[in-house]
């Protein structure tokens, strides 16, 4: 999930917004994010973005899950628009699901925190935490393996934080530097090539009180 930041309406003869940021990255509408707000639906389409299209019972068992589970909440990630049928695998006996979409994104996290209705103000909480506790597996998941994987790629892994002094607005046109800068080497490997992996970018940007 991405979040881009609302900003004020841009001068009128500004160039139009980059598509290939949004690209195959459709926004949640309160409607959609009730949809997904679920942890195992969360879980469900994550696997489909990173592993590829899958039976419920494949994904049942990589999740730990039973098949029964996995099965309704595929259906409804299907009624959200999350994902569809592929339609090229599989027998009459075996449904095979992908995602829909690369991904999604909050245009504005204040649609949604200042809602109404209190459904939708937990819906966003719950997709929050759980972007969060997702993203620290992953990342306790490198740790614990780093000692496998090349030399190669333990120099070129990284971890940092840094912590700096900046408006609202610093910090958005920041965030939008940094998501164009990591959209700008998604087609450099089109085709998984020897030494090549998937790599996993997490972006956390908030402010803090100083106490």
């Amino acid at each position: 999930m991405t979040h881009t930041p609302a900003a004020d309406p841009p001068p009128a003869d500004a160039p139009p917004p980059d598509p290939v940021l949004h690209a195959d990255v459709p926004p949640l509408d309160p409607r959609s994010l009730r949809g997904l707000a679920h942890p195992l639906r969360m879980r469900l389409l994550a696997a489909l973005r990173e592993d590829g299209p899958a039976t419920a019972s494949a994904l049942a068992a990589r999740l730990g899950e039973s098949s029964g589970a996995t099965s309704y909440h595929l259906r409804q990630l299907a009624a959200y628009g999350f994902v569809v049928d592929d339609p090229g695998r599989g027998t009459g006996r075996e449904r095979w699901w992908k995602a829909a979409h690369r991904g999604v994104r909050v245009d504005s996290m204040e649609e949604f925190t200042a809602h109404p209705d209190p459904e939708v103000r937990g819906a966003i909480s719950a997709l929050l935490y759980a972007h969060s506790a997702a993203h620290a597996e992953q990342l306790n998941g490198w740790i614990g393996t780093m000692h496998e994987w090349p030399a190669a790629w333990r120099e070129a892994s990284d971890l940092s934080d840094f912590s700096i002094r900046l408006t609202p607005e610093l910090a958005r046109e920041l965030g939008e530097r940094l998501h164009a800068l990591v959209e700008s080497y998604r087609d450099r490997l089109p085709e998984p090539v020897e030494g090549s992996a998937r790599v996993r970018i997490h972006l956390h940007a908030f402010p803090r009180r100083a106490d």
